[in-house]
């Protein structure tokens, strides 16, 4: 055993330990970082505008704090970027995490000294915790490489600004700079397949422990692995690769492909980290679902997923949650986000401890017709057919399809395949099937003739990476939305359809 490895095993038993603990006090951890937001938050901009200094319950909170997206946070981010200080939380940020935004172009998310941390110790929790649950600590002897994006910063309002990931990376602790792959040059690399390009020359022949990233990008670096190998598999390249660590993304629709790819055994550790927060992570290898941060300086609320729209939706602190409903995911943080609605929605699949699944994006549903189907669904009926017809899928969107010259319409899937199935319309079909089986709104549809069954538009296999190229989004954190309620994303794609 090397000194790395030897040290960690200590080291992780501690913090594995202290987990343990905050399991049983979790209700109690949040009412408690509650009130310290409340007593800080009360002497800024957004708590005098709210007179944070008269609320004591979460009840009062409620009434004095609207549930926002960006938009409507937005004004404060600008008040901070001009200057202003102790206007979301004291003093000022030491980071804005940029992120892609919509009607208001890009994101600009506060960092704060107090909640910089949670970045940084829920990554190496989720490390640490695989090492007590699995036994195995030699990963940390290896090379290791985190696919993240550039850590060269700029300044907006004189705050550094970057990609989280790239802030994150500044952080690495010393003690594993020499195990960090790729090189910092590399990683500031701005074009993806040029970096890509160059991660690859880096990393080929050497002792890899640990790979880090989003699926599709990872699954895109171990494709150029093969390629450049004369098509040998990620273990044969790596034979000490023990780990990846994933999220960002539903793993499953990744899932086959990727340990295809690898060919060989390798464990796999799922987190749920946002430039708004590090929420979630898998603490054990053996129950389902990821263990939510609730000591980590977020508060958290939930509103039932169907009343996310209402003007006055029901908000449930989390003594209050139910298994099995999904939920928008509310944040509360030291970052100075107040009730800031992130736009993922949750599932509880445990409430002792608190574990959640990722079931989607908010904005990314299909209610063209009131069926109000989400990602959850469509991935979970996908994979039972690919299943089901021996079909191996590499990335997919669904649209509605309302113009129909005199058809009804109908849910457009554009699929690329690794492996296609025999039959596409029994592969449609079964989709169909099990989406309808799933969502009883798409059933009564279906039912009543008002939809007809989807359609699958089978693409080049390489589409959603030319897409992505052509919008300037190839690589890094940037992800293709499962769903859509328009046809913009639908429309793009047609150059690449088979």
């Amino acid at each position: 055993m090397k000194i790395k490895s030897f040290l960690a095993k200590p080291y992780a038993a501690i913090i594995h330990g202290k987990i343990r603990k905050g399991m049983a006090t979790a209700v109690a951890d949040q009412q408690s970082i509650l009130q310290n937001l409340l007593k800080i938050g009360s002497g800024t901009t957004f708590g005098k505008d709210h007179h944070l200094q008269e609320v004591k319950t979460y009840d009062a909170y409620k009434n004095a704090v609207p549930v926002r997206d960006y938009e409507t946070f937005k004004p404060y981010i600008e008040q901070i970027k001009a200057g202003g200080q102790n206007i979301l939380w004291k003093g000022k940020p030491i980071y804005f995490a940029k992120t892609s935004g919509t009607t208001s172009g890009a994101k600009y998310i506060p960092i704060t000294k107090e909640s910089i941390p949670n970045h940084i110790n829920t990554a190496k929790n989720a490390l640490l915790c695989y090492m007590v649950e699995s036994g195995n600590t030699s990963f940390a002897d290896g090379k290791m490489i985190f696919l993240s994006g550039s850590p060269e910063l700029e300044r907006v309002g004189g705050i550094p600004t970057g990609r989280l990931s790239g802030i994150v990376n500044h952080f690495v602790p010393g003690y594993l700079r020499t195990n960090q792959l790729p090189s910092y040059e590399t990683n500031c690399i701005e074009d993806w397949e040029t970096k890509l390009d160059r991660i690859v020359n880096e990393t080929m022949n050497q002792n890899m422990s640990l790979i880090s990233g989003i699926p599709p990008w990872m699954q895109m670096y171990f494709d150029w692995l093969s390629e450049r190998s004369g098509g040998k598999k990620i273990k044969q390249l790596f034979p000490n690769l023990q780990v990846i660590v994933h999220g960002g993304v539903n793993f499953e629709p990744y899932k086959a492909k990727l340990f295809d790819s690898l060919g060989g055994k390798v464990d796999a550790i799922e987190t749920f980290p946002a430039s708004e927060g590090f929420f979630a992570f898998q603490d054990t290898l053996e129950n389902e679902g990821l263990l939510l941060n609730t000591n980590s300086g977020i508060f958290y609320e939930f509103i039932p997923a169907g009343e996310v729209f209402n003007e006055n939706p029901t908000r449930l602190s989390l003594a209050d949650v139910k298994l099995g409903e999904n939920y928008a995911l509310i944040v509360n943080s030291n970052a100075g986000l107040w009730g800031y609605n992130i736009g993922d929605t949750v599932r509880f699949v445990s409430l002792n401890p608190y574990r959640i699944l990722v079931t989607g994006r908010i904005k990314h549903f299909i209610s063209a017709f009131g069926e109000h189907v989400i990602g959850e669904e469509v991935e979970q009926a996908l994979l039972a057919a690919a299943k089901e017809q021996h079909a191996h899928i590499i990335e997919f969107t669904v649209a509605p399809q309302i113009q129909t010259s005199g058809e009804l319409p109908y849910h457009e899937w554009f699929i690329s395949f690794e492996k296609a199935p025999d039959n596409l319309e029994a592969f449609a079909k079964a989709i169909d099937n099990h989406l309808r089986s799933k969502n009883i709104y798409y059933d009564d549809l279906i039912t009543g003739s008002i939809l007809q069954p989807l359609k699958i538009r089978e693409m080049q296999p390489d589409a959603f990476i030319e897409y992505m190229k052509s919008i300037g989004k190839l690589g890094g954190q940037n992800k293709v939305p499962r769903l859509s309620n328009d046809r913009k994303l639908a429309d793009a794609l047609q150059p690449w359809r088979k």
